[in-house]
């Protein structure tokens, strides 16, 4: 009986330091992320609440918010047609560009992929336009190139091609130069293609040329099929860019010139309620945006199961 106390007490005084080290221990981890917290909750979840109220109320930013319901959303969808018109501008621009952008990151991710003694070098010349192609002096430099006596042109007058085109005050053409933009931005998808390829096991390679598989097939039957969740990861990642895609239309077409043929989602939103001063209106296109994003997520992640191929999951 002394004993069984005796292990009792013993046993309580493990638990009460257990709790001590472990209450110390939380406290020491809550100190370091602190930062992030403060960061978390300052300029995540509390703008991403406010936002959500936001969209059912009248706001200006200068006198109080006044709620109006859903008023926001029907006038959006009833009463505002250029919400449809940055809408079909922003769809045209990602349908367009992501396919492109991909396409050529993987064609140029697989030329890269040979053992070359310059390769490090290829690899870091192609990545810089993705290191800088999203700043503000890479869109003035996109701009000038494409004035109506920029390079393009002289380019173009050259080699005998019309050169007196007006590409960025054209409504059929201006659309095009974000697109090619957005296109040359190809430099982070082709890296991470570059690292899904040498993930490849060399052996279905090898196997393949022994049966005689020509390098169109080995890319079609082994490549391709192989590469097929590295093709689903920048496909999401570069679908929700492209529908927030904001600093080149305000930078080469000034928010939307032509006729607002270049007025992309994300720039619509912003004019609305830092040039309107409807931040309540914004808020309400915030998060339509936010559902259209979330809805194609979805159906990529719904049909993966058709079309990416895991191994781990074969075996």
């Amino acid at each position: 009986m002394k004993q069984d106390v005796k292990n009792m007490k013993e046993s309580e005084g493990f638990m009460k330091k257990a709790g001590d080290f472990f209450q110390k221990d939380s406290i020491s981890g809550y100190v370091f992320i602190l930062p992030w917290l403060i960061g978390f909750f300052s300029f995540t979840l509390i703008p991403f609440l406010a936002s959500f109220y936001f969209s059912f109320t009248k706001y200006d930013l200068f006198s109080p918010p006044k709620f109006v319901g859903l008023n926001n959303f029907i006038r959006m969808f009833t009463n505002d047609p250029l919400f449809w018109k940055s809408l079909k501008v922003t769809f045209l621009y990602a349908f367009v560009s992501v396919p492109l952008r991909l396409v050529f990151a993987l064609w140029v991710a697989v030329l890269l992929n040979r053992r070359t003694k310059a390769s490090g070098l290829y690899r870091t010349l192609f990545y810089l336009p993705s290191i800088v192609g999203g700043s503000v002096a890479v869109a003035v430099m996109w701009r000038m190139l494409f004035l109506k006596d920029g390079v393009i042109n002289a380019i173009f007058a050259k080699v005998g091609l019309p050169s007196n085109i007006s590409w960025l005050t054209n409504t059929k053409t201006a659309i095009w130069t974000l697109i090619l933009l957005a296109v040359w931005q190809f430099g982070s998808s082709m890296l991470i293609f570059l690292a899904g390829l040498k993930q490849i096991p060399d052996q279905y390679y090898e196997a393949a040329r022994v049966d005689g598989a020509g390098k169109s097939v080995q890319f079609f039957k082994i490549t391709l099929p192989m590469l097929t969740p590295v093709i689903f990861f920048n496909l999401v990642n570069q679908l929700i860019n492209g529908f927030i895609a904001f600093t080149q239309a305000v930078i080469i077409t000034n928010g939307g010139d032509p006729l607002n043929s270049t007025l992309f989602y994300a720039v619509y939103l912003y004019k609305r309620s830092f040039e309107y001063y409807e931040m309540g209106y914004g808020s309400a296109l915030a998060w339509v945006l936010l559902v259209i994003i979330a809805v194609f997520t979805a159906l990529i992640f719904k049909s993966s199961s058709a079309w990416v191929y895991y191994e781990s999951k074969e075996q």
